[in-house]
């Protein structure tokens, strides 16, 4: 069946590649709207799916996913940072402590509209970091484009103490679920 990735995202193509599938990219349309939702698992949720379902209706045939990624530390939602002095604030907030990454994952079958949709979640923990790491890091202009300001398969994993979850999840894909929810579909990894 073909697989089709509702996101630009170079990491998680690289992660769906690195499985062997060979996989169609089709931007959705959905420019991450400001839902009024505050509950994060249900916001990352709804985007998943919004991003997934947009790309359903231009497709006659194929599995799409979907996946938003978001860092809640605090009961507070950190997106991508909208500046080099966002991205410095929210590397500051995560320093020291230990936050968590949540993954909206959608699965919709185009052909016969069945879907899923999980949230998956993984807790991780950030040594204490120093004014000069925080803006060193953020003078590469890579954490702009990221969920809390790092990407974990990046220099910025050099922050990282412990994870407690899934790894993949971090970088945006939580593979061992998607897997899973294939199956659901009859598509088998393994």
């Amino acid at each position: 069946m073909k697989i089709i990735l509702a996101s630009t995202s170079p990491r998680r193509l690289r992660l769906l590649k690195g499985l062997g599938l060979k996989v169609k990219v089709v931007e959705s349309k959905v420019r991450e709207p400001k839902f009024n939702i505050s509950n994060p698992q249900k916001l990352v949720k709804t985007l998943a799916l919004t991003k997934a379902q947009e790309v359903a209706r231009r497709t006659k045939s194929g599995l799409i996913i979907g996946a938003d990624t978001i860092v809640v530390h605090g009961g507070k939602i950190l997106g991508k940072p909208k500046s080099p002095k966002e991205a410095k604030a929210m590397l500051g907030e995560l320093s020291g402590k230990m936050h968590e990454v949540l993954t909206g994952l959608a699965v919709i079958d185009a052909s016969t509209n069945k879907m899923m949709v999980d949230v998956v979640k993984t807790r991780v923990k950030f040594r204490k970091l120093t004014e000069g790491e925080i803006s060193n890091h953020v003078a590469t202009a890579k954490p702009l484009d990221k969920a809390g300001a790092y990407a974990i398969q990046g220099k910025a994993g050099l922050f990282v103490e412990r994870i407690d979850g899934c790894y993949f999840n971090v970088v945006g894909l939580p593979l061992a679920r998607l897997a899973e929810i294939l199956k659901e579909f009859n598509v088998t990894l393994m």
